[in-house]
């Protein structure tokens, strides 16, 4: 007798995973629609098209929380908004704001070891190419609070004592555009870090130059320097036309090494509207692995709306301004005159070291041929790279 065929039915997804990617799938859709409509300066009905989005991206601050792929599609909605209302005009940032995004940063580097893991991958990498020189000068394009140098100042006088010197000076030149440093936000950073560098016994100079108005050829560094360069993608958000004559510059200065971080979605190859989705991609996969912390409400949204959202800001204001696609940032690197180098078992050590000390679970680090890539459930969150020139 022969046995009943049994129809296997294929299992019915469950109703909150369908819901969410049904979400997922409508504001990736009507964020793309805007922003070509944007683009093609049709602004009343990419205005119709977010003012609907609205309904489906109430703002994160207000409960019940929200989810990642809610809260990142709120922001770029808003980066898109304020583009269509104010255009390319730059905020001017205040003391209390700049006091503000301090704090975030501080509580974004306590529930992620992002912060961590770009700062010490670039320092060892820093450390091991020139931290055995008498007279060092950082060229950095991404100061930020000036807390990766405090920790690099600290590690010198080891470096230097195991080679039975002296304390050695260092100059750090900070690239930096009114639009992202208020003067007394500078100004506080140079205190603090000078006051490190006094402590331990070594000379400091800090140089900020306007990013924003640089002359390059009023730019030179002394033949008895040993020069470095920190140099992440991310640096030139809005000012993506410039990156060929930005690594022709840096080349100039025949550095030792230029350290790069990128966070994967500064895709410089990609149109304006498939930036966007690559940027509303990361910042999901980001925002989870905060959520996953666990930490109040109250923080993340500090978080949010002092780091990560001006930070979307400036994607959103930096590809309208060169929306047409170049080629890709290591293409660039290459065909200025750029070649990778491998990162040392070291750094790749440390690096795992800072996700062991992670309380989260769910972070790990990869090495992909010559760089480290931080991930969070097998997506991609930083890599760090080095080049020579």
């Amino acid at each position: 007798m022969m046995a009943a065929i049994v129809k296997q039915e294929p299992p019915t997804p469950a109703p909150q995973l369908s819901h969410n990617h049904h979400q997922k799938q409508l504001i990736c859709d009507q964020l793309y629609a805007a922003s070509e409509l944007m683009l093609s300066g049709n602004y009343s009905h990419a205005q119709g098209i977010l003012a609907r989005l609205n309904h489906h991206l109430p703002s994160p601050i207000s409960p019940p929380h929200k989810n990642p792929i809610q809260r990142s599609g709120f922001y770029f909605k808003e980066a898109l908004q304020m583009q269509m209302a104010f255009g390319m005009s730059n905020s001017i940032p205040t003391p209390s704001n700049g006091m503000l995004k301090m704090c975030a940063y501080k509580l974004l580097s306590e529930v992620s070891p992002i912060i961590q893991f770009m700062n010490f991958t670039s320092n060892q990498t820093l450390l091991e190419t020139v931290g055995d020189s008498d007279y060092i000068h950082i060229i950095d394009f991404d100061i930020g609070f000036g807390a990766q140098w405090a920790s690099f100042i600290q590690e010198l006088p080891r470096k230097k004592n195991n080679n039975l010197n002296g304390g050695c000076s260092l100059k750090i030149t900070a690239f930096a555009s009114p639009s992202t440093h208020h003067p007394v936000e500078l100004g506080l950073m140079h205190e603090n870090l000078s006051q490190v560098a006094h402590e331990i016994g070594i000379s400091f100079e800090l140089e900020v130059v306007n990013f924003d108005s640089f002359d390059p050829n009023s730019f030179s560094v002394s033949g008895n320097e040993a020069v470095a360069v920190n140099f992440p993608v991310w640096s030139t958000l809005t000012h993506l036309s410039a990156i060929p004559s930005l690594l022709h510059f840096i080349k100039q200065l025949s550095p030792r090494v230029v350290v790069s971080l990128d966070r994967g979605c500064e895709r410089t190859d990609l149109s304006f509207a498939q930036y966007l989705l690559n940027g509303l991609q990361y910042y999901e996969v980001l925002l989870d692995s905060i959520d996953a912390a666990k930490v109040p409400l109250h923080t993340t949204n500090k978080i949010e709306k002092f780091l990560l959202q001006p930070q979307i800001e400036s994607m959103v204001m930096g590809k309208l301004q060169c929306p047409e696609p170049m080629p890709h940032w290591k293409t660039l690197f290459t065909a200025g005159g750029y070649s990778p180098v491998v990162l040392s078992s070291f750094s790749e050590a440390q690096a795992d070291c800072v996700v062991k000390r992670t309380q989260v679970r769910g972070f790990h680090v990869e090495k992909r041929h010559t760089s480290l890539v931080l991930c969070w459930q097998n997506r991609e969150l930083m890599t760090a790279s080095a080049w020579k020139c």
